[in-house]
């Protein structure tokens, strides 16, 4: 569906473009509250949307099109290199060292399967226009030298960098994280999985590189590459915010484009050749676990269906997803939720919709390779059921509301709310479709309600979409606890190949390269080369959302005031009681269990169909900090949240009291259904999210709240989420486990509470009334005699090596601190960044190789903590740890590092929320006794720290001897981490 062109107030040729650029067309779209313009360069082609709308985080992005034909990772390997170093900025690594120069909300680069971004978003329209200009440069005028290639691709060099006789290895950053990220048994489901889905097109190859196959990458295929894809004839130019377009087009026409002509280059991907009968496919992954692999095999069944670009058919298969996957009460979920032919639903459950073909997936985790037949026989029936039967047209209408509350629900608690709404474009605007459509659902949703009514019409789409659809794969991925040294070997044996054919200047080749590269990294760049903001142009106040308190059901309740577009956020906030160890163990599955439940005289499939309904969502979670002022005390709360579309209001008020007042925990069956779930997702978090479990871990011996973090969110809950699912292996443990979480809802209902309320001004009265008018049919709490939560002081080190799936390092160390009021938490956080940006990022990523690393401070639970990601070594990244301490008390340091470290942490306390996340922000950093003037006394402690500070709290806090330690690698680093005094630990 074309999107129209409008004229009026907002008509781009009234508020004039550049004369660079032609005007298209421009539509404004009222659930978003922005208007979207769309330009062509008149001389390159390049299209530039923008989307204009009141808001000062200004967000920019530019995009080419990538399409590899192999997988040595040319197009990810070239993100990295594009940002070392350009025309008008030739510095080592402008990327960072702008991170550090500016007061940036957001800055990244991506690499998709189909294209690859440059986003940046910035509230001071100086820093915008810095960072504006670099990336541009970066993008368009890329130096690509060839030892960025080696540092950030891949390269061989010898163990004793200067000595040929010892064993050559493989280096480069990209070659690591790929081989963290292929780690991940979902990553490798998905990437085998869309391997036979597309057997032809580019989706065929890993475009983020196969570890296996990065090696082969040549710098000259690097330099083509770029060539071709990297011209503005190519490329999509997105912008968001208050700025107008034709500012930026001024900007990007005399920076970039003004010094190109049009490319005869047209970029795209080929659909796909169909399939005439469906393929069945077994692999295996590596299983390096102590776990038995009985019960580890994937099953997955794919569909490729129709273009991405078509919004009509897009929305249709989001449509079909919803019905069949949303929610527990979903047929297809429901029958992957039951079935005892594995423990989880697939975490590939659901549509992708980006690349230029959309696929479908379902299948389960946790089950044997012998279940296949029985469980694509499952899906089939399921499926053709609905095809026989249909969908009550509640629960279509029901799909059809949560696209219309994500639709307007403004989000940002992530990434900023203008990046979000510009990565739902892209894939559109870089396969030449329709962006603005894309954007506005509106339309396509009102005729879709429509056409619902029609009994046959979900029918039709499953047998047209699926049942008829021979494009379909299934794959079978099954453990192979052999298959990590197999591929060790391998590569040993091919790079002893290399090594043997090599003559002596070859190796001496290699020699000089390593030390070439060495010299490089240590040479100090110019950063007067670079734009940047000073402490100058650092605004005076944080902004803090403001509330009004009353009075509700004869609870205390505050009400924020938010622009949040039509919904409504309702949070019934308890104290958390006082619980012994047995409950504190179980309590983060109380809190997922609780609004998974039964409720209200509904079993759980009724529950979540309602939940589906009226609501976004409802939720029940447990929030725990340090107090302000001791480092062993912890205060605790219980949340239950939801969120409604205004309408929908009082609804969701008597579903959150009925989750609160009837909750059925006599649903075992469901109960042990929600564990395994949480244990598959838990585990597969592990690779992607190692350096925070291990600094978790490092830090749990120096207080009460890093012990709880790491006993309820990190290693240690995670080993007991697997006892706990194997123990309900026995029907009994089950029924005990179902009184426990029951005894936790019993005082957590009789806790003193009170409650938020987020929405808009206009609507506060009727939001007050819809509460008030279900909380008070609600059983009062009875605040005497509850007693609060408290756990005991902790003071001990750690010194752990936790064993899993993964084919590189995860390592942390920690130091006991301070909490927030002391007066060294604040040169604590800046000395985070000082560490990180002078020392750490060339040490471990540029020198060591891994994909990341340095370090934070906790000061919620007075701890400083350093760390690695995706790091192919240990013992050597503990020594840069400890090394960096010397640097920072031995080395003399310009004021510029201190500057811009505390920039860092001024950016991230400044960096806004979404309207809803900064009332939330607010109203729990009031409860934990973070006050706007703590906050604002804490910002201003920040802008004063000198040098001398940062000595003086790295001297007093981060003494080797005093630290904890904490790493996550594989089974065949046991040996080695025992001899570093390391206690190991089987995940």
């Amino acid at each position: 569906m074309m999107s129209s062109a409008v004229v009026g107030d907002n008509a781009p040729e009234q508020a004039g473009s550049h004369e660079a650029f032609e005007w298209l067309r421009s539509q404004r779209i009222d659930s978003l509250n922005l208007v979207v313009e769309e330009y062509r360069h008149r001389v390159t082609g390049t299209v530039h949307y923008h989307l204009a709308a009141d808001n000062p985080e200004n967000v920019f992005l530019a995009a080419v099109r990538t399409v590899p034909t192999d997988s040595t990772g040319v197009a990810h390997i070239l993100e990295h290199t594009v940002l070392c170093g350009s025309k008008n900025y030739p510095v080592r690594d402008p990327f960072f060292m702008m991170i550090r120069r500016s007061l940036n909300t957001f800055m990244n680069a991506f690499t998709s399967s189909d294209w690859t971004a440059y986003p940046f978003a910035s509230q001071n329209r100086k820093d915008f226009n810095n960072l504006m200009d670099v990336y541009l440069d970066s993008v368009f005028f890329s130096r690509l030298h060839e030892l960025d290639f080696a540092q950030e691709g891949h390269r061989v060099e010898f163990a004793e960098a200067d000595n040929p006789e010892s064993d050559l290895l493989f280096k480069g950053v990209v070659f690591n994280e790929m081989k963290g990220a292929m780690s991940s048994p979902a990553s490798t489901v998905w990437q085998t999985l869309t391997k036979y889905l597309f057997p032809t097109t580019t989706y065929h190859y890993n475009s983020g590189g196969d570890p296996e196959a990065i090696p082969d990458l040549e710098y000259q295929q690097l330099l083509d590459f770029y060539k071709t894809h990297y011209h503005p004839s190519n490329a999509i130019i997105m912008t968001y915010g208050d700025i107008p377009a034709a500012e930026h087009q001024a900007r990007i026409h005399e920076r970039a484009l003004a010094h190109f002509e049009q490319l005869d280059v047209h970029i795209t991907v080929d659909d796909e050749k169909r399939y005439h009968a469906p393929v069945r496919v077994q692999e295996s992954y590596a299983f390096d676990e102590p776990d038995e692999p009985t019960d580890k095999t994937h099953i997955v069944l794919g569909w490729l269906m129709g273009p991405s670009i078509n919004l009509k058919e897009q929305l249709e298969a989001h449509l079909l997803e919803g019905v069949l996957l949303d929610d527990s009460a979903s047929p297809l979920r429901y029958a992957l939720e039951t079935t005892g032919l594995g423990s989880a639903p697939s975490p590939l459950c659901g549509l992708e919709a980006s690349n230029r073909e959309m696929s479908f997936v379902c299948g389960l985790e946790g089950s044997k390779p012998e279940n296949a037949d029985a469980l694509e026989e499952l899906v089939l029936k399921v499926l053709q059921q609905v095809a026989d039967e249909g969908i009550p047209t509640d629960r279509v209408e029901a799909v059809l509301h949560q696209l219309e509350l994500s639709q307007r629900e403004i989000a940002g608690d992530g990434y900023p709310y203008g990046l979000q709404l510009i990565l739902e474009g892209l894939s559109s605007a870089i396969h030449r479709g329709d962006m603005m459509a894309l954007l506005n659902l509106d339309p396509v949703l009102d005729e879709l309600r429509e056409q619902i009514q029609d009994p046959d019409y979900i029918r039709n789409l499953v047998r047209e979409r699926l049942l008829d659809n021979m494009h379909r794969v299934r794959l079978v991925m099954v453990p192979d606890t052999g298959l990590s040294a197999r591929r060790e070997q391998a590569e040993a044996e091919r790079l002893a190949r290399m090594k043997a054919q090599m003559s002596d200047t070859e190796k001496q080749a290699v020699v000089k390269l390593a030390h070439d590269l060495a010299e490089r990294q240590e040479q100090e760049d110019d950063p007067g080369l670079l734009p940047k903001v000073g402490l100058e142009d650092v605004p005076d106040e944080i902004h803090i959302a403001s509330g009004e308190s009353g009075e509700l059901a004869g609870c205390r309740a505050s009400f924020y005031a938010q622009g949040t577009n039509g919904l409504v956020y309702q949070q019934l906030v308890a104290g958390l009681p006082q619980l012994e160890d047995t409950l504190l163990d179980t309590l983060p599955y109380y809190t997922n269990a609780l609004a998974q439940l039964g409720c209200g005289g509904r079993d759980y499939l009724a529950t979540q169909a309602l939940q589906t309904s009226i609501s976004g969502g409802v939720h029940a979670s447990s929030s725990m900090r340090g107090a302000i002022d001791d480092v062993q005390t912890v205060q605790g709360y219980f949340v239950l949240s939801g969120k409604a579309l205004a309408r929908n209001h009082a609804a969701l008020s008597e579903l959150l009291v009925d989750t609160m007042e009837t909750p059925r925990f006599d649903e075992t069956e469901r109960i042990r259904e929600l564990i395994a779930q949480q244990r598959a997702s838990r585990e597969q978090s592990v690779t992607g999210n190692g350096h925070s479990l291990a600094m978790l871990a490092a830090a749990s011996g120096f207080s009460a709240g890093a012990a709880l973090s790491h006993r309820l969110r990190g290693l240690s809950g995670i080993q007991y989420l697997k006892q706990l699912d194997d123990s309900f292996a026995d029907a009994g443990k089950v029924e005990d486990f179902a009184e426990r979480i029951a005894t936790i809802h019993q005082r957590v209902r009789s806790a003193p509470r009170q409650f938020l309320l987020i929405g808009e001004a206009e609507r506060r009265a009727r939001v007050q009334q819809d509460a008030e008018q279900a909380w008070s049919k609600a059983a009062a709490a009875a605040d005497a005699g509850f007693e609060a939560f408290a756990v005991s002081p902790v003071q001990q080190q750690v010194r752990e090596a936790w064993l899993t799936n993964t084919q590189v390092n995860f390592c942390a160390k920690a130091y006991p601190t301070v909490s927030l009021e002391h007066e060294d938490s604040a040169p604590l956080s800046v000395l985070a960044g000082f560490l990180r940006n002078g020392y750490l990022h060339r040490a471990i990523r540029e020198q060591g190789g891994a994909y990341g690393g340095g370090a934070s401070n906790d000061s919620d639970n007075a701890t400083f903590r350093f760390f690695s990601y995706r790091d192919p070594r240990l013992e050597e990244t503990l020594d840069d740890f400890d090394n960096a301490v010397r640097w920072l008390l031995e080395e003399k340091h310009e004021w510029r590092l201190v500057e811009e470290a505390i920039l860092g942490v001024i950016s991230s306390i400044d960096k806004p929320a979404s309207p809803a996340g900064e009332a939330r922000d607010a109203f729990f950093n009031a409860l934990y006794g973070r006050t706007p003037e703590q906050r604002q006394r804490f910002r201003q402690r920040v802008l004063e720290v000198s040098l001398q500070d940062l000595q003086r709290v790295g001297e007093t806090y981060l003494k080797a001897e005093q630290a904890g330690i904490a790493v996550i690698s594989n089974p065949s680093a046991e040996q080695h981490c025992r001899e570093l005094g390391l206690d190991v630990k089987s995940l």
